[in-house]
């Protein structure tokens, strides 16, 4: 037959999601940049409305997500997904977190470099004044932790709900390693067990999270140890809250009976993206929370 495949690979059929979440990812961006400039009181862009672009373009990448990864599992069910394909989709998860990674280094970057240098000191003849406009140490008071100030009274006490959050994630790292090893020996009552209990730690993390935020004794604008304390841990929660949705689809599956011990890589990717995301926050707790902490931690 002139149309026989002799070989292991699927070519997908032709799709509209690639496009569609293209464009509604550049929406939710664009959204998200006018509705910022409008609540630091700068002038929109084009008369464009920042909250309903943002709102936008949130629902068509939800949207394509949930069909995009609906064709998936179809392509995956009809037999689609040989051997070859399962590896070569193991490659693109690890090259995705990957580029977490790299997404994270910057934030880490960030923070590492106004801690380890407060007073903004360069030893490059005739680059002193290229530090910025405002002086980074009149932001620090040339010491890290910053000096006391109206946007900034401490840190956090690394000991109490950063330690308890840290448990919490730990253990969700646990629960979900257990899950996969019941899926290993198909022990279904297990799986379903541990990926929702999983599911309920990455949703007490959150939770915990935001009380912590609402508590905190500094603030995002106007300082700089709030924007790189928030952006660093923010991105980790939004991470934790992708996850937990990645989680809780792999529960619904696993209630379905999508997966079996041979064939599983949704679950196996949704697991590794979630030691990834325990990871950075292990880094994080030991290098802002108690590294950073500084002799004036206090708070919750």
């Amino acid at each position: 037959m002139a149309h026989a495949k002799n070989h292991d690979y699927h070519l997908v059929d032709p799709s509209p999601w690639p496009i569609v979440a293209s464009l509604s990812a550049f929406a939710m961006a664009v959204g998200a940049i006018v509705w910022m400039r409008s609540m630091g009181g700068g002038a929109g862009l084009f008369g464009m409305n920042g909250p309903w672009l943002f709102a936008a373009g949130f629902a068509g990448v939800a949207a394509s997500s949930f069909f995009w990864w609906g064709d998936i599992i179809r392509e995956s069910k009809a037999g689609d997904h040989t051997p070859v394909v399962q590896l070569h989709l193991r490659y693109g998860m690890i090259l995705f977190i990957a580029s977490e990674v790299m997404f994270f280094v910057a934030w880490f970057w960030a923070y590492f470099d106004v801690a380890l240098f407060p007073a903004g000191v360069s030893n490059i003849p005739g680059t002193q004044e290229v530090v910025g406009l405002v002086a980074r140490n009149e932001l620090t008071g040339g010491e890290w932790p910053p000096q006391a100030s109206e946007n900034f009274k401490h840190t956090f006490d690394p000991w109490g709900l950063p330690l308890v959050n840290t448990l919490v994630l730990l253990l969700s790292g646990v629960t979900v390693t257990w899950a996969h090893h019941a899926l290993l020996h198909n022990k279904r009552s297990q799986l379903i067990l541990g990926l929702a209990v999983t599911v309920l730690l990455g949703l007490l993390f959150t939770g915990l999270q935001a009380y912590e935020y609402g508590h905190a004794a500094f603030s995002f604008p106007g300082h700089i140890y709030g924007s790189t304390f928030f952006m660093a841990t923010g991105f980790h929660g939004a991470h934790v809250i992708i996850g937990t949705i990645f989680l809780f689809v792999c529960l619904v599956r696993a209630m379905r009976g999508g997966f079996t011990p041979e064939k599983h890589f949704g679950f196996e990717a949704a697991a590794w993206y979630w030691h990834f995301v325990d990871v950075v926050w292990l880094f994080l707790f030991a290098s802002i929370y108690v590294w950073g902490a500084g002799a004036a931690a206090g708070g919750h």
